[in-house]
C-alpha cells in the first residue's frame, strides 16, 4: 500500500471510531442547518479535526479541502487532501446506519488515491491510481451488465436544488422502465463504491461537490468502470452532476437522460 494511502486508511479509521462511539447519541449532536436541508453536526466536525490530525502528522506541508473547515492551503500545493468525514448526515442524524468516511489525495488536481470506509459494517474501500480498487484487500469490478435490463441502480435526490426536480423526475421515470429497480440511500460516496464493487450497476445524481465524488471517483474508475457528466464529459467535478457505472449502462443513462436536460445542463 502507498504511504499516503496508508495515511489516509489511518485517518478514516480515527474518524470512524468516534462516529461508531456516538451513533444514537442524538442529544449530542448539536445539528445546525448550513445551508438549505444540508445539516452538520459536531460529530462531523470531531470527525473532520481527527482525520485532519492524522495527516498532518505525516504531511505537515500538504493541502487539506475538508466539507466542513473548507480549504486550508499548504506549502506544498500539489498535493490536496479531499475531506468527507460524514458522508449520510442525515442518516447519522436519524439513526439510519448507512453512512461513510471519504478521503481522496490529488496531486496536480488527478486524484491518486482513495478511500471511503463504512465503519459501521467495517467496510473499507481503497484504490491507488493504475493499481486497481479494492474492499477489505479483495480486489474489485464493476458489473458486467451490457444494458439497463435487470440492472439495479443507485440515486440521489435533487434536495438542495429543487428546481431541478422536474428534470430528475423525468429522467427517474424513463430509466425506471428499462430497470430492475434503483435505490436512494443517501450517501453518494457509498453508492460509488457499490458501483465499484458491482453492487450496483450504475449511479447518477445532481449537483454533488468534490468531496462527495473526488474517492467514489477513483474507485469506479479502478473497478473498469466510467464516471462522466451528462454530456459525457469530465465536469462533473466542478458542476457536481455525475454519471458512473459498467461502460454500456453509463452509455445507455446518458442516451436516456440528456432529452430531459435543460439547456444548462446539454
Amino acid at each position: 500500500m502507498h504511504p499516503m494511502l496508508n495515511i489516509a486508511v489511518r485517518a478514516a479509521r480515527a474518524a470512524g471510531k468516534i462516529l461508531t462511539k456516538n451513533f444514537g447519541e442524538k442529544a449530542d449532536f448539536k445539528a445546525q442547518m448550513k445551508t438549505h436541508n444540508d445539516w452538520v453536526t459536531a460529530i462531523d466536525k470531531a470527525a473532520e479535526e481527527a482525520i485532519i490530525a492524522v495527516i498532518r502528522k505525516s504531511y505537515p506541508k500538504h493541502s487539506i479541502l475538508a466539507e466542513e473547515s473548507g480549504l486550508q492551503e499548504g506549502s506544498d500545493a500539489d498535493v490536496t487532501w479531499v475531506i468527507d468525514p460524514l458522508d449520510g448526515t442525515t442518516n447519522y442524524l436519524r439513526g439510519v446506519p448507512h453512512f461513510a468516511i471519504s478521503i481522496a489525495i490529488t496531486m496536480k488536481g488527478v486524484v491518486h488515491h482513495a478511500v471511503v470506509y463504512d465503519p459501521m459494517r467495517e467496510e473499507l474501500f481503497t484504490a491507488s491510481r493504475g493499481a486497481g480498487a479494492q474492499l477489505n484487500d479483495k480486489r474489485l469490478r464493476v458489473s458486467n451488465a451490457k444494458d439497463l435490463q435487470s440492472t439495479l441502480l443507485a440515486t440521489g435526490f435533487p434536495f438542495k436544488n429543487k428546481t431541478l426536480l422536474p428534470t430528475y423526475q423525468g429522467i427517474f421515470s424513463d430509466l425506471f422502465e428499462h430497470v430492475a429497480d434503483m435505490r436512494r440511500g443517501g450517501s453518494a460516496a457509498l453508492d460509488l463504491a457499490y458501483v465499484a464493487s458491482g453492487r450496483f450497476d450504475g449511479f447518477w445524481e445532481f449537483g454533488l461537490q468534490q468531496w462527495d465524488t473526488a474517492a467514489g471517483d477513483l474507485l469506479v474508475r479502478e473497478a473498469g468502470g466510467i464516471v462522466t457528466d451528462f454530456r459525457g464529459g469530465h465536469d462533473y467535478q466542478q458542476n457536481g452532476n455525475i454519471v458512473a457505472g459498467a461502460p454500456k449502462v453509463v452509455k445507455e443513462i446518458l442516451s436516456i437522460a440528456r432529452p430531459h436536460l435543460p439547456k444548462s445542463l446539454k
